[in-house]
């Protein structure tokens, strides 16, 4: 584990969630419509928080994009670093703008205890041997990031936004219920289940932005099984180019410093699976770090790659 003292603080500064009393998000434009603990059976509840852009009318359909780690999303007050990803900043500049159509955004809170076991993908975990399976876990576990050993729930997580989720956004709200109009993002983890979604349920996402993938899994390149897992994994199950979009993308400074040679493998397998600038974009930022504010500001990328 020679990277795991080097980073493990990036790691801590990311995923750990103070746990605060749930307070109203404030937006700069629209509104936020806050579901409280919203009720399931496959993950514990959690909040869900709708925004809606400027204007929102029954009368006009709206694409759909769902995103993870949803108290990160739009208020910085609410967030444990006070920082946020300003996507209703970032959304409203481009309707604005006429560079995109409108959309609503979908913000799922994670659960602070389960984020990890929700949000790691679950098939390539489970293809791993024994000892790799122990490895992982044990590097979570000292991390303090779940007290017993791992056991992805992503696939219950997943069944969540689909079968719960996504039939509640649409019946309730104004919104184009198919493929070309449902979209899914995140960040770090919330990167991995992105990809993860748009290859378990084809027919649902048309596209996925991840960000600062987090292809290590844990913490470390060095011996670590997790990157071929998951590129072995993508070799099967990566989508029809023809009727999806992926973006990915990352920096080189703190914990993104391990993902640029890990993403470069994942670029050369989306063109040989026939991916093209058409429908997939990966794209490098020098200096960037593993943070909200590095993600507000490139966030207008992927979000006009997508709905553009």
């Amino acid at each position: 584990m020679k990277n795991y003292s080097r980073i493990i603080w990036v790691i801590v500064l990311q995923l750990v969630i103070v746990q605060v009393k749930s307070q109203p998000t404030a937006v700069v434009s629209g509104k936020i419509d806050r579901i409280e603990k919203f009720q399931s059976k496959y993950v514990t509840p959690r909040n869900i928080d709708i925004w809606l852009p400027e204007g929102y009318s029954d009368s006009t359909k709206y694409a759909v994009l769902y995103m993870h780690d949803g108290k990160m999303l739009f208020d910085p007050k609410n967030s444990w670093n006070k920082q946020s990803w300003n996507v209703d900043d970032v959304a409203t500049e481009l309707f604005k703008n006429k560079k995109l159509s409108q959309f609503i955004v979908v913000g799922i809170w994670n659960d602070e205890q389960t984020r990890v076991t929700d949000y790691f993908p679950q098939k390539p975990y489970e293809n791993l041997s024994n000892a790799e399976r122990d490895s992982t876990s044990l590097q979570l576990q000292m991390a303090g990031f779940i007290k017993d050993p791992l056991k992805p729930q992503s696939g219950n997580y997943l069944k969540f936004i689909v079968n719960e989720l996504k039939p509640y956004i649409d019946k309730k709200y104004s919104v184009r219920t198919n493929r070309e109009n449902t979209f899914i993002a995140g960040s770090s983890l919330g990167a991995l289940i992105s990809i993860y979604a748009i290859c378990e349920y084809p027919k649902i996402f048309g596209g996925a932005a991840c960000m600062s993938t987090h292809w290590v899994g844990t913490f470390t390149v060095e011996n670590n099984p997790i990157p071929n897992a998951f590129i072995a994994y993508l070799d099967k199950k990566i989508p029809n180019p023809k009727t999806h979009k992926i973006y990915y993308d990352c920096g080189d400074k703190t914990l993104d410093a391990m993902y640029p040679p890990i993403q470069k493998r994942v670029d050369i397998l989306m063109s040989a699976k026939g991916y093209n600038a058409s429908n997939w974009m990966t794209k490098y930022f020098p200096g960037d770090d593993h943070s909200e504010k590095s993600w507000s500001r490139r966030l207008y990328i992927p979000l006009t790659f997508l709905f553009n």
